[in-house]
């Protein structure tokens, strides 16, 4: 990291120097931070770019799911904290006032446009793949496009779920989304490995149609339903079988399906 009044030139020009506006740790493994945004830059809701730092004189860099809306005037972003990873291991040791690297290019797949006109919208997502939803659930286009919009997030522990709990809590008393959020948002925690209210795998859930059963709607169908999916590798591929075992078809921007799938990982 860099820790200067004034930002150092970019290694290239692909990145530019973003100051860090607020880091929240959130347990011993979460954190999330906040960065200037530069004048210019668009990205839609559920894209990525490049964050990351110098590593003896040269560019770490890895894929983050913008968390925050299109309309913020800062970007947030939220990572696991892994002890003896490349960049994560020095990304979580960031100041406010310290300056990170970040890519001019935003991308990714996990964008409405993505999709086609459905009914209800899930959001399916495990630990830090909670990110790129945390911006869609605060763009006005998802409420106007869907009429029912699940989050649908697993953790390992329940202090996990605070990060989300905070971004729903947040969201549904926005002034902007707040009104839609709160009549079409609907937020389902499970845990796999402490006690709760519900527990279990997502995939397990979505297999044995508990988790349909208690949100009290039909199991997933291509007439109605979308889908994206962000999460770690396993969780991906395991949730993907199920949305084609379903006749749900993979889109993209060039021939949007049903569902879509997020393939950028951070360490």
């Amino acid at each position: 990291m860099v820790s200067e009044s004034v930002a150092p030139p970019p290694p290239n020009g692909a990145v530019t120097w973003e100051r860090v506006l607020s880091v929240h740790h959130w347990t011993d493994r979460l954190f999330s931070f906040r960065l200037t945004r530069p004048a210019g830059f668009r990205f839609r809701a559920g894209e990525f770019v490049m964050i990351g730092l110098l590593a003896e004189g040269k560019p770490l860099l890895r894929a983050y799911s913008v968390a925050s809306p299109t309309w913020d005037e800062s970007l947030e972003f939220y990572s696991i904290k892994v002890p003896d990873g490349p960049l994560t291991s020095r990304l979580q040791a960031i100041q406010t006032g310290d300056y990170v690297l970040m890519g001019k290019k935003p991308t990714g797949t996990l964008v409405l446009d993505a999709l086609t006109q459905g009914e209800r919208l899930y959001f399916f997502c495990t630990g830090t793949g909670m990110a790129p939803f945390a911006s869609l659930i605060r763009e006005p286009d998802t409420y106007e496009r869907f009429q029912h919009v699940y989050l649908v997030h697993t953790c390992r522990f329940k202090n996990e779920l605070a990060y989300g709990e905070a971004l729903v809590a947040a969201t549904k008393a926005d002034p902007l989304v707040g009104e839609m959020a709160s009549n079409q948002l609907t937020h389902v925690t499970t845990l796999t490995r402490d006690s709760g209210a519900r527990q279990g795998r997502l995939t397990t859930l979505m297999e044995t149609g508990a988790l349909f059963h208690d949100l009290g709607v039909q199991p997933l169908s291509p007439a109605r339903d979308r889908v994206m999916i962000c999460g770690s590798r396993a969780m991906l591929l395991d949730t993907k079988r199920l949305c084609e075992a379903a006749g749900l078809r993979e889109g993209s921007l060039n021939n949007p399906g049903e569902f879509v799938v997020e393939r950028a990982f951070v360490d």
